[in-house]
């Protein structure tokens, strides 16, 4: 069998776990059935090098230094980090991914980011059918077995066995999330699978069906990757090009209307966590029922998902909910109404909430900065600078700065000044002056932050010099 490449698409929002999901920091950057988080285990599962080539990340470019450092942090290192400029979906994303490896016979192993899969060798077993099918021209989607009958997934009716590829079949339908009586009927049939969203084809079939299907999107792709530009590790997607894409998933474009769809039914211990409910069922519970993480305390409480990472949460009486705190914000529903958390998501954002997509803790590529109080004309913030980090060199128009360092030692650079501040020693950054900050210790570096002035957004921000690439 040829070596698989796998892709692994990034762009998801995850507002169905909000509070703890956002689209600035979405679900699959975020431990949440492990120690480590959705990327970094979807990595780790295709990062056996006698059958996979390193991964292709597609991802957005607000998202790219947090991808890089999930991914550095578990290796392998990336074939490429693809930056999408505006978002289309995964048909023109995965384009983008096949036109960049070359289009020709490689296997491309199309995975979310965020999905949980318990059962490694039934997946990589799926796996090995599933190329073989690909190696002979099929387009593979991979069917998990259901086990109940579910609402919130699309399913795949299977057809007739592919000759010669064994385990696999010919799609005979999909079909959108059915109702319950309708899901309980597939369920009984015994000929369905869920639509799991994860592919294997070779590169040009798939390029082969896009340019027959959607003609345009799949220009839009070449011209997109052929004028795409390399950024420090990154590779940036053109913009006008791209843009240029209709926005349209995989199924939509390609497998709801190709001869060539094919599914591999699969049973892997697989969810796409796209709820409360569903993290609920794949996560560990105790004698009561309860996904108790973080400071919990449940009395005369059973079957709920409680989750503090925030405030601590005590329960009492509390059948099927789910209670999640975070920093600055609190999500209680009941566990059945957990697929409704979107409109929630959609009523903050019209209600003007920035809670709705912007955690209090932000991440920038030099480590991070939370929110801790504010009020007219300040506030004030903890900054935590990554050992070997540094700021950009940069001005405000608008603000001044005093910084108090809690913990490591801080080079500051302040107009012609370069000096050393250790722990419990402090200094002033006034309006317009050029200033950098800059971690020289073996340990995180962590200040606080006192902003004051007459503005205090973060766009007040006149960059000079980036190693990031940002200026």
């Amino acid at each position: 069998m040829a070596t698989i490449n796998p892709v692994i698409l990034s762009g998801g929002a995850g507002t169905r776990l909000w509070p703890l999901s956002r689209p600035h920091f979405p679900k699959q950057f975020i431990a949440l059935t492990s120690g480590r988080t959705m990327l970094q285990e979807t990595a780790l599962r295709v990062s056996d090098p006698a059958v996979f080539a390193a991964p292709v990340v597609v991802c957005s470019d607000e998202h790219r230094f947090v991808v890089a450092e999930q991914m550095r942090a578990v290796g392998p290192a990336p074939a490429a980090i693809m930056l999408e400029p505006v978002a289309r979906n995964t048909a023109p994303a995965i384009a983008a991914a096949a036109d960049w490896l070359g289009g020709g016979d490689a296997l491309m192993l199309v995975l979310p980011s965020d999905h949980v899969i318990r059962d490694t060798a039934a997946f990589r077993a799926a796996v090995n059918r599933a190329a073989t099918a690909a190696e002979a021209g099929w387009l593979v989607t991979f069917g998990i077995a259901p086990d109940q009958p579910e609402t919130g997934y699309g399913y795949i009716a299977r057809g007739a066995a592919l000759e010669g590829c064994d385990g696999a079949y010919k799609v005979a339908r999909f079909t959108e999330k059915p109702d319950a009586e309708t899901a309980a009927r597939y369920l009984a049939q015994g000929d369905h699978a869920w639509n799991s969203g994860m592919f294997l084809f070779r590169a040009d079939t798939y390029l082969a069906e896009l340019e027959r299907l959607q003609p345009a999107m799949a220009e839009s792709c070449r011209r997109a990757v052929s004028a795409a530009r390399g950024d420090l590790d990154f590779l940036r997607l053109d913009e006008a090009a791209f843009a240029a894409c209709d926005s349209a998933s995989i199924d939509y474009a390609v497998m709801e209307h190709t001869e060539r769809a094919a599914v591999v039914p699969a049973d892997l211990g697989w969810s796409d966590v796209g709820s409360w409910s569903a993290l609920w069922d794949a996560v560990e519970r105790d004698t009561d029922g309860n996904a108790a993480i973080g400071t919990v305390v449940a009395v005369d409480s059973h079957n709920n998902y409680l989750r503090a990472d925030g405030p601590l949460i005590a329960g009492l009486g509390l059948e099927d909910m789910v209670v999640v705190t975070t920093a600055d914000a609190v999500l209680v529903a009941p566990k059945n109404r957990a697929q409704e958390v979107r409109a929630l998501y959609d009523a903050l954002r019209a209600a003007g909430h920035d809670e709705a997509d912007q955690h209090r803790k932000v991440f920038r590529p030099w480590g991070s900065y939370e929110g801790i109080d504010s009020g007219t004309g300040f506030q004030v913030k903890h900054i935590t600078v990554k050992s070997g980090q540094k700021l950009s060199l940069q001005k405000h128009h608008h603000r001044a700065e005093h910084w108090i360092v809690v913990r490591g030692r801080a080079r500051v650079t302040r107009d012609k000044e370069s000096f050393v501040l250790e722990a419990n020693q402090s200094t002033y950054i006034p309006v317009g002056a050029v200033h950098r900050l800059e971690n020289i210790g073996d340990i995180p570096l962590d200040l606080i932050e006192v902003q004051s002035g007459d503005y205090l957004g973060e766009d007040d921000i006149e960059r000079l010099e980036d190693q990031y690439g940002r200026s």
